[in-house]
């Protein structure tokens, strides 16, 4: 797991672009996250279906992602997309990426820790992200070159410099064994490093950009998950592996995102745990 350096930033897509698809991405995840709070407050009447074991997915999910997509292909046709439940849809220079409800175990179970989650990604590069959770009514917003808000305000990373002392969000995927992940566990505890295990990719990446938690880990996640976060963290001051890269963006990847301070020793840490 290499992590890199925070890139500098190149002009992928004209700014005014980028900007006009900002403004209406914030409106259009408001939306949605009004229709899946509606949604959330009469959630033991909605009927549900596994799609795996971890995997649920509610008339919620689907809903959402479609006020999304639809209202985006409005204004922006020639755009493609990539949702948790439609899939990829079109293609086009610029990928809106959708997580209409991240955490839906949480938000079934009457859990406040769900959002919803839209990126844009251009040339394996995440050009902006909102991550909205209606329920708290955090908004979590950055584009690319800007810097990375909180509900309009400006937000980093922590300035934790010692694994010892640092707080670290995991997520877990049975798309991998257990085994490594019980050693991540093990190994953070051994390094006297605390952590915590929410259920929402998406906003285990924000929380790290926002400094309350110091990193972010998963085995494997899909880029769903973390496509807006990507844009968050990184504007946030914070470091990624390249997940965009490869197959990351169409079968998802392992994720690291952390604080600069502690990445190198961390992300040691966890591929000698991994490794066994």
């Amino acid at each position: 797991m290499t992590v890199p350096s925070p890139a500098q930033n190149e002009a992928i897509v004209p700014a005014a672009e980028i900007s006009e698809r900002a403004r209406i991405a914030e409106a259009v995840i408001r939306n949605a996250g009004n229709l899946a709070a509606d949604f959330y407050r009469r959630r033991s009447t909605l009927p549900i279906q596994q799609k795996g074991v971890q995997d649920f997915v509610s008339e919620a999910d689907r809903a959402c992602e479609e006020l999304i997509v639809e209202a985006l292909a409005r204004h922006f046709p020639e755009d493609g997309f990539l949702g948790e439940e439609g899939g990829q849809r079109s293609e086009g220079k610029l990928i809106w990426v959708v997580d209409p409800i991240d955490g839906t175990d949480n938000f079934l179970r009457g859990i406040p820790f769900w959002c919803v989650s839209i990126g844009l990604v251009a040339d394996r590069q995440a050009l902006l992200g909102y991550i909205y959770n209606p329920v708290t009514e955090e908004l979590f917003s950055a584009v690319k070159g800007h810097g990375a808000f909180l509900n309009g305000e400006a937000i980093r990373v922590s300035d934790t410099a010692d694994v010892g002392r640092a707080r670290i969000c995991l997520g877990f995927s049975y798309r991998r064994p257990v085994a490594p992940h019980a050693r991540v566990v093990k190994a953070l505890l051994d390094a006297h490093c605390e952590y915590s295990r929410l259920g929402s990719g998406a906003l285990g990446v924000a929380y790290t950009a926002a400094g309350r938690f110091d990193a972010y880990w998963e085995h494997h996640i899909n880029a769903w998950d973390v496509a807006a976060g990507l844009a968050i963290l990184t504007e946030a001051g914070g470091v990624t592996n390249d997940f965009l890269a490869g197959d990351g963006f169409e079968r998802g990847k392992e994720i690291f995102a952390s604080t600069p301070a502690i990445a190198p020793r961390l992300a040691a840490l966890i591929r000698a745990a991994v490794d066994g």
